[in-house]
């Protein structure tokens, strides 16, 4: 206990000396529904689409939402001047072995590029695997450009990452930790928190997947729980086909340059991309100088939502707007729950989070802490028609200070799925109640406190 607490005293410290603090944005004006007459742009392969035929998608898409659904939709297109994308196909990915597979098997079959950007890359079983493969690719013709973030590496040895460069690979570590390496301004607590991969600009996933070893065993989704210590951590990825993945693409070269790296190798980038499905997708992107679009999508989904907020996140420190949101919600009698780690990952996240829950309790917002496997996901799904999957947690690293990326996916369809995702993780949870909160040990209470103190830098 008192370890944790000088840990978090020295961090708070640290950070304090590195930066500013900053706060979100107020967003007391957002709300749904917006001006008479405004509808959400769609774009498609073919360019934009009519009202008309915007309307009609949205409204086979949406099952007899329109109305509420659309007038999110054009709220949502105003806080973040982002459109819908129509036309694609959105495959969900469970767990980190079926989001493996999936990401290797599209890396086999590249032909022209392989851009890929992640917070983690590992020096371990499946960090090899990817970087064999990668180098195979690189050799056989295939452009290989690598985004890396520097913390999220620090404990990967540079020769693993040499050995990639010197088989051809561009590599480009994201504002390095060091800095006497960097071209522009050293903002340490600026990180780049994004999961993304593109292969030959038809084919692109995002999530919360790293990669890593702790992904490497099946996770308890669809699964009896077994407590052999084997179980990968839970997280969630989803690969899209058709033409949203020009916005990933697009993200991923905005990140690269950001860099002030070494032009990057002329590919075709973007190809010709045609309707592969019918999901209707937003891609937004998030970073410390931006205007915090991931965070203002979230404030209006859950501020419109009439029946059902179920939200599953690895990290939980909300600021006072989306305690706000949520228990706002919660009174008007939307179904408000939210799954959380019961199974310790990081210990002062873990603390502050839990240090929300009474509040949380009283509000009616119902707790859930999924048991056994480490929870690393990062997912949405309102009143069972918007939903979200992306790396962004609940706090205020991943809103201010972390570049992040989500994408927003409105279909009834599709948050079927979600919902029978987040089914099964209720199942492996255990509820939350103020009763056997009240119980819980002194120690623990301490240690939220000190914990709430630095929430903010966590």
């Amino acid at each position: 206990m008192h370890k944790t607490f000088g840990r978090l005293v020295g961090i708070g410290c640290a950070v304090l000396l590195l930066s500013a603090c900053t706060v979100m944005p107020d967003v007391s004006y957002l709300r749904v529904p917006v001006p008479e007459g405004m509808d959400p742009t769609v774009i498609s392969a073919h360019g934009t689409l009519s009202r008309k035929a915007a309307n009609t998608l949205l409204a086979s898409r949406l099952q007899g939402d329109l109305v509420d659904a659309s007038a999110l939709a054009a709220a949502e297109e105003l806080a973040t001047r982002r459109p819908l994308i129509a036309g694609n196909k959105v495959t969900l990915l469970y767990d980190g072995p079926q989001t493996m597979a999936s990401m290797m098997e599209a890396i086999r079959g590249a032909k022209d590029h392989i851009n890929l950007e992640t917070y983690i890359f590992d020096q371990d079983a499946v960090g090899m695997a990817f970087a064999d493969l990668l180098i195979e690719r690189q050799r056989s013709g295939v452009q290989v450009n690598v985004i890396y973030d520097s913390v999220g590496t620090i404990s990967t040895p540079q020769s693993f990452f040499t050995r990639m460069q010197e088989a051809g690979i561009a590599l480009v570590a994201f504002n390095p930790v060091n800095p006497l390496k960097l071209l522009g301004p050293w903002v340490p607590n600026n990180r780049d928190h994004r999961k993304i991969l593109v292969v030959d600009g038809r084919v692109a996933f995002t999530g919360g997947v790293n990669i890593s070893s702790a992904y490497a065993n099946s996770s308890l989704f669809r699964s009896k729980a077994r407590r052999d210590g084997k179980v990968g951590w839970r997280d969630t990825h989803i690969r899209i086909e058709g033409p949203a993945v020009a916005a990933l693409q697009w993200e991923f070269l905005n990140s690269w340059a950001s860099q002030n790296a070494a032009d990057i190798s002329i590919r075709r980038y973007f190809p010709t991309l045609q309707a592969e499905g019918n999901k209707l997708i937003r891609v937004l992107a998030s970073s410390p100088d931006g205007d915090q679009e991931i965070y203002r999508a979230y404030i209006l989904a859950i501020g419109a939502a009439q029946t059902s907020v179920h939200i599953t996140t690895a990290y939980f420190v909300p600021d006072v707007q989306i305690l706000g949101a949520l228990a706002a919600a919660a009174k008007r009698g939307v179904e408000v729950k939210i799954i959380l780690p019961g199974v310790l990952e990081s210990g002062p996240v873990f603390y502050a989070g839990n240090s929300f829950y009474r509040q949380m309790l009283e509000s009616g917002i119902r707790v859930f802490q999924l048991q056994v496997a480490v929870l690393h996901a990062k997912t949405a799904v309102i009143d069972g028609i918007w939903s979200t999957v992306g790396s962004t947690n609940f706090d205020t690293r991943s809103f201010l200070h972390n570049h992040e990326i989500n994408v927003v996916v409105m279909d009834t369809e599709f948050g079927m799925a979600m919902e029978r995702a987040f089914e099964e993780d209720l199942r492996l949870s255990s509820e939350v109640t103020a009763g056997s909160w009240a119980e819980r040990p002194l120690s623990d209470r301490i240690k939220e406190w000190a914990a709430r103190r630095f929430a903010y830098w966590l």
